[in-house]
């Protein structure tokens, strides 16, 4: 499918630079999934901000869950809705601390069954800590992908997870949440995708479902 071709070879050429994909160990898996649940509702550079300061102060699953409540609220403030997320980082912890003896699951599932985690970011863990092959699907890659018309947009992210991973080769899975974020960050964007401009602005403006349509809203 040349629509697939062209899309992979924008995402190899754009953001390919940023992504690693070497085995992370366990403590870097966990400061992902820490690092997940602090970018939730928030702009990264908070998010990011956030867990430089936490992570200045504990970083394992033993030292965040020992961390006073307020000594934690304090350090990740900067992140939004702090008070959730120091709840649900403290949850986090216990668990893996506890259940899964301080490693970080590796199965969907079982990582789903904690606070703070749910499709996508069970998803980014596994494919960029454990480099288990899966697409997460935030805001970005669910309105590009419905916007371009590789789902419909009545789908939900599970159903447009299922769609992106039929279509796209499993071994290039990796580029697909980096690429469509900052793709949707820089072009597609929520409010005003810079094809309405020019159509040179966009790539995949020959093939886009709401370039044709003139139907931007998801």
């Amino acid at each position: 499918m040349s629509e697939i071709r062209t899309i992979l070879g924008f995402l190899e050429s754009r953001c390919e630079k940023y992504i690693h994909n070497s085995n992370k160990n366990n403590q870097e898996i966990f400061e992902l999934m820490v690092e997940t649940i602090l970018s939730q509702r928030t702009r990264d550079e908070n998010s990011s901000k956030a867990a430089d300061l936490l992570f200045s102060v504990a970083r394992t699953p033993k030292q965040i869950s020992e961390l006073p409540v307020k000594k934690l609220q304090g350090l990740i403030r900067i992140s939004g809705p702090y008070r959730q997320k120091t709840k649900r980082i403290k949850q986090a912890s216990k668990i893996i601390l506890d259940k899964y003896k301080g490693k970080v699951p590796s199965k969907r599932e079982e990582l789903m069954e904690i606070p703070g985690i749910g499709y996508k970011t069970a998803d980014i863990i596994l494919m960029y800590g454990f480099n288990i092959p899966s697409i997460a699907v935030d805001t970005h890659v669910n309105t590009v992908s419905k916007r371009i018309g590789l789902a419909d947009r009545k789908d939900d992210v599970e159903e447009v997870k299922e769609k992106l991973e039929k279509m796209f080769p499993m071994n290039k899975w990796y580029l697909i949440n980096l690429g469509y974020v900052m793709f949707g960050k820089e072009v597609c964007k929520p409010i005003k995708p810079l094809c309405i401009k020019s159509a040179k602005n966009c790539p995949f403006s020959g093939f886009c479902k709401a370039y044709k349509t003139k139907s931007f809203e998801v």
